[in-house]
Parts: structure tokens; sequence; C-alpha cells
């Protein structure tokens, strides 16, 4: 797998074996030791083996080094985890103990708590016990409890127990990972999107993250001044010249680029891209008397403002989007970045959420035309089937070139199905496929004055996706919107017909919504309740994940189409009210973001 790119070691989860305490001469805590501590090490090879971190590695768990009983035994296991970097706490038992003597008292974990189903000793007692101890002092924790008893000696898990384990620790460990990284502000507001208008709180308080910024110009000193590494660049070249195919020219002959222009302009896009790796993650490969540039700005995240001032006059970032939030460059396949086109900070964070759960390579998009049914009829002659018929449509998603190339479904599972996935699972072959599914046309010179290329593309496979975006609303604070649904695989002339009535130029993505009730009862309901200009897609149905980590941020889930008995949220939120979209609101405001 490849070495961690950030300050800081990844979050660790601490599992805490909790045990009723009492021992005298029937050894009540005796005969409890092997199943508690059997308990800890289940959770523990459950997530290790089901989870990582976005590098690839194994999620790290270790477990206390005895059970814990009472509150000296509690402080030992707080001291072991806080020397082991320990962001999140899993306290498992299957009996009675004390609850605020054994309960996690650091407010700044993240808390789950399994209480096991059986008769023969109160796990849920203890459970119930516990999560009332902590929503009384202020301490939101997750409660988790099997749906059906099991026997004292069943060692295994059962499946609706792993589903809420993985949820809480997949979500745990995206959260804890955000502590202490960067959002990086390459230029500043970009044509007046309210996302590029970088809210710096939102960043602090409630992700735990800083945001650093730097001009445009930088770029053009670094490359000016030859504050880059000369060998990656050429490597970097001469990849782009033999992968990235060059599309078509759509510009008018009286404002297109000579070709001693494009060839001049593809070097600076490469080079562009070369130098906003060293801005995210350094590099300590820079020329001598470079130390200060060497170190980076420990990004996790980022946007390049563009238009208009850089794009007026400089070739656009289209390349060093595309491929920096792909799965693979020039090293090969590698660790996607997030890179918000147009600095959209608020679609780069949502982006980073979604990374984060998946480990997968994002789709940035305008969220540009709703086609009805009627619409795409009436155009094409076209009568829409499946999905798409049952929403009664679709959405346009479009964008000048910042969508991963993995979005063009040229990758596949084992199965042979079309997907994204996570780097360390894509072959030589499923990088090629991608590469060759996408030309790179000239920009369009009526929005890039400065020229540069765009990535082209088409989403041809049909695909589960999850679209969802954060939006800051003054008084409420930041929101979170998301829908699952699919992408649409339409005829070529089909496709061909509705393209050409925008840019032909850009990666095209047709997406319907899975449809019930509220504003999920047709595509045009989602698009006419979408709450900005841009959305994030990401690969699979990962709603619920996102429902589960907005509450451990306390970010408010404005509208999604999750089913209600997948939604996850601390055991606490029950008590703001029948409600679960009102719940949410509540307990969201009672807490307030973490970080504050």
């Amino acid at each position: 797998m490849a070495t961690n790119r950030y300050v800081g070691e990844y979050p660790v989860i601490g599992i805490r074996p909790v045990i009723d305490a009492r021992r005298g001469p029937l050894q009540v805590r005796q005969s409890l030791e092997e199943q508690t501590m059997g308990m800890a090490h289940a959770a523990a090879k459950l997530i290790s083996e089901n989870l990582r971190y976005s590098n690839g590695e194994p999620v790290k768990v270790i477990i206390a080094d005895t059970t814990i009983g009472r509150g000296a035994e509690a402080a030992k296991c707080a001291d072991k985890f806080k020397h082991a970097g320990v962001d999140i706490t899993l306290t498992v038992t299957p009996c009675w103990c004390y609850g605020a003597e054994t309960m996690d008292m650091d407010p700044m974990t993240i808390k789950g708590v399994w209480g096991f189903n059986g008769t023969e000793r109160p796990g849920a007692v203890y459970l119930a016990c516990v999560l009332a101890g902590y929503a009384q002092k202020g301490l939101p924790a997750f409660g988790i409890y099997g749906h059906d008893v099991q026997e004292a000696d069943d060692t295994s898990i059962p499946c609706d127990v792993q589903e809420k384990i993985l949820r809480f620790a997949r979500a745990a460990v995206a959260a804890a990972t955000m502590r202490g990284k960067s959002y990086l502000q390459i230029g500043a507001t970009c044509m007046g999107i309210a996302g590029s208008m970088v809210n710096i709180d939102f960043f602090e308080e409630y992700l735990g993250m800083r945001v650093e910024s730097v001009d445009e110009v930088e770029l053009l000193r670094r490359m000016n001044e030859h504050i880059y590494n000369e060998d990656e660049y050429q490597r970097a070249l001469a990849w782009a010249k033999e992968k990235c195919k060059i599309g078509f020219d759509k510009n008018p002959e009286f404002v297109r680029k000579s070709e001693k222009e494009m060839e001049e302009a593809f070097e600076f896009v490469v080079k562009s891209m070369v130098i906003i790796k060293d801005l995210y993650q350094g590099n300590p490969n820079l020329p001598e008397g470079r130390e200060e540039e060497a170190i980076g700005f420990n990004a996790i995240a980022g946007g390049f403002q563009g238009q208009r001032q850089w794009t007026d006059h400089f070739p656009n970032t289209d390349f060093a989007e595309a491929l920096l939030n792909s799965s693979f460059d020039w090293e090969g396949a590698r660790e996607p970045f997030v890179t918000a086109t147009e600095n959209d900070s608020l679609n780069g964070a949502t982006m980073l959420f979604n990374k984060l759960l998946t480990n997968t390579a994002q789709i940035f998009a305008d969220v540009r035309t709703y086609w009805s049914a009627e619409a795409v009829k009436r155009v094409t002659g076209y009568e829409l089937e499946g999905k798409a018929k049952e929403a009664g449509g679709f959405i346009h998603l479009i964008n000048s070139g910042a969508a991963c190339l993995d979005a063009c479904g040229k990758a596949v599972d084992k199965d042979g199905n079309p997907c994204i996935k996570p780097f360390w699972e894509m072959t030589e072959k499923d990088v090629d496929e991608c590469l060759k599914a996408t030309t790179w046309c000239a920009a369009d010179n009526g929005y890039f004055r400065g020229g540069g290329f765009s990535s082209r593309f088409v989403t041809e496979a049909a695909m589960p996706v999850t679209m969802a975006r954060l939006n800051i609303v003054k008084g409420v604070g930041p929101v979170l919107q998301l829908v699952e649904g699919w992408t649409v695989r339409l005829p070529d002339e089909v496709t061909d017909t509705l393209w050409k009535r925008t840019d032909y130029t850009w990666p095209c993505t047709w997406f319907t919504p899975r449809v019930g009730e509220g504003p999920f009862k047709s595509a045009y309901d989602v698009m006419n309740n979408w709450g900005a200009n841009h959305g994030a897609i990401s690969y699979g149905h990962i709603g619920a994940d996102l429902i589960t980590l907005c509450s451990i941020l306390r970010i408010p889930v404005c509208m999604h189409n999750v089913p209600e008995d997948k939604i996850f949220r601390p055991a606490c939120w029950n008590a703001y009210g029948m409600d679960k979209e009102g719940q949410d609101y509540r307990a969201c405001k009672a807490y307030g973001p973490m970080y504050k």
C-alpha cells in the first residue's frame, strides 16, 4: 500500500471490554472474562478485516490490556489509548457493568457501545444505563444492540450488529482523519459562487481542519523560478503525451490557438499539475534552497479558483483537476486527491466526505439540466426505459473537467461489472481503459480565453451512485443533502443529441434518483430541490454512511432518500423528538460543532 501522504498518523480505534466488577465467592467477574474479551477481539477482527484508510492500509485497532470493571481500570485504558493515538472508542460488553465508572469520559473521542443481546447477563441493561449517562453528560454515543437474542456461548457477530459496527467505525475514521489537515484554496472566490467564498469557521469548528490560502500566482512563481522537480515533470510530460489523447477543437477558426500555442499549453497544464501536487503534499526533491516550498500544506482537499482572472489569460487547470481527482497518473495507480473546480470548497468538502467513506475517486459536476421523459421523446424520439423511466427522467451532470476519469465506468470488478474502485484494486488494464475512454479537447475559448484542455468522456455504464452537497444556511449553519440513484446508459445517438445541446467537450454523466416520497417523487423534484449549482458524486449507495458521518460532525441532513431503518445516529438523538429529521436538527443545534 501507499505511504501516508499526510502529517500525523491515521486515527486508531480502541476497543474497551467492560465487565461486571463483582468477584466474591461466586466469581461473577471471573466467569465473564473470556466472553467479554472474546467480544473485543471479534469486533477488532471485524473492523481490521473490512475497513481501510485512504492509503489502503487496514484500519488499526487496539484493545485495552484488561477488562474494565471500575474507574481505575478505565483510567488505565484511557492512558494506553492516549499514547496510542486513539480517536475512536468502541465499548463492548455481554453483561451489567457500572456505567459511570466504566464509560469513556474523553469529550474528544468518537464513541460507540455494543451491548450483547443475551438472556444470561443483562448486556442490554448496561447499554441503556451507559447511554443514559452519556446523554446526561452531553457526550453523544452510538448504541449497538442486536435484533435477536444470542446464546451465551455464541461468539459470532450477527449481521445487523456487524452493519452498525462497521458503519460507526467507517464514519468515525472519516471524521477523525480530517482533524488537523488542511483545505488549500489556490486563489479565492470564483464568479460569485457561494461555495468558493470559503467559510473558515466551518472548516475549523465542524471538521477540525485549517484553511490554507495561496494566490494563483504561486504557480507562475514556481514555474518561472523552477521550483519543481524537473525529473518528475519530464516523466509526467512523457506519460501525458503518450496516454492522454488530444481531441477535437470546437472553437471557430478566428479564435483557435496555433499548433505551437497548443503544444505550449499542454506543457503548461502538465507542469501546473506537478506544482499543485507539491502544494498539497510537499516534495522533498525540490531544488536545493527550496526547503520552505518543499514542506507543502498538508492538504487533504483543496480547490483552484481558475475563472476568471486566471483562465482569461492562462491555460485552464482542467487537466490538473481531473487527474488529481482520479486514482492514477504518471505514478500509476495512487490515492486520489480531492480538488474542487472553481474553488467550490463546500463541494470539495462533500467530495472529501465521500472519498473518506469509500476510498474511491470522486466526480465533481454541475447539476446542470433536468431532462423529462417527454422532453427526451420530443428531442430524440427515444422512450426512456428502466430506472430513468421510473423517475420520469434524469439529470445531466457535466462540468468543464474536474470529474475523475474513473467516472467513465471502464474499470471493472472481479465479476466484470463496471465500477469505480479503490486505487489499490486498479489494474493496469483499468487505468489504460479509463485513459482510452478520455480525450482532451481544446478548451472553449469563450469560457477560457487563455486556452487549455478539458477532459471529455461519457459515463457509459449504469452504476449505483450517491450525489451529495454541503450548503451553509444563515441561521442554521451547514446542512447536507444527498440522493442515491444510478448513472444512466442511453443509446449513443440519444447521448450525442442531448450532449451537443450543451458543451460537447466536457465529461458527461446522466443520473437518475431512486424515487419515493417528499422531494424524491421524480428526478425533477431532486433537481428542483437541489441547494447549489454543484454536486459531489460517489460510486455506491453511501447515503446511510453519510448520515452517520454528519451526525458525528453535528451537521443536519436536510434531504435524503435513505430508508429509515438504515439511519444510524447517536442514541441521544432519540431524546429530541419523534421525527427523524427534526431530531437531527435539534440535536445538532444542541450539541454544536465539536471543535468550537
